[in-house]
């Protein structure tokens, strides 16, 4: 089994029967519109596309560091760790340290956490809640967009289509 189906499988083990805050949509829905996203953005890169597999597996799993470490190696659980918050931490502080981390973060991570804000975003209608709802999930997920969106195309991904799904997100949400 390849590194990119072993982590597809470990996530969807990992996540069996979770549901999003939505309450619809399947943690392991979002995954996969994760991964699609990398592949929008022309990512090829094996870690990455484990990471993006993986990248919920500590924060809403039993799963930790080490575990990630040994089944898919160092650099793998270093991108997870990245767009990781720590659930130990009152909120406020969380927010905080993540948004930090993630302005420090290696490309390979920012990547990751590109393809995921632009998922979530993509997915606030399915929560049925209401418009000023889900503007208030994008205005949330802009403040994380400023951090990881300095990253250049290059080598890694193409973010010609991930920059222009971003405009078209703002101008949705900005009336």
């Amino acid at each position: 089994m390849s590194n990119i189906a072993n982590a597809r499988s470990f996530a969807k083990r990992k996540h069996a029967g979770q549901l999003r805050k939505n309450g619809k949509t399947t943690t392991f829905s979002h995954l996969k519109d994760v991964v699609k996203n990398l592949k929008k953005m022309k990512v090829t890169n094996v870690e990455i596309i484990c990471a993006g597999w993986l990248h919920d597996t500590i924060e809403d799993t039993d799963t930790d560091f080490d575990a990630i470490k040994d089944r898919f190696g160092k650099n793998v659980a270093e991108i997870v760790v990245s767009v990781t918050k720590d659930n130990r931490l009152p909120k406020k502080q969380r927010e905080m340290k993540y948004a930090k981390d993630l302005k420090s973060s290696n490309s390979k991570a920012k990547l990751v956490k590109i393809a995921d804000i632009l998922a979530n975003v993509n997915d606030a209608p399915n929560a049925g809640k209401n418009a000023r709802w889900e503007k208030q999930q994008f205005v949330k997920k802009s403040k994380y967009w400023k951090y990881v969106s300095q990253v250049k195309s290059g080598k890694l991904a193409e973010l010609t289509w991930a920059k222009n799904e971003w405009k078209r997100l703002q101008k949705k949400y900005s009336n």
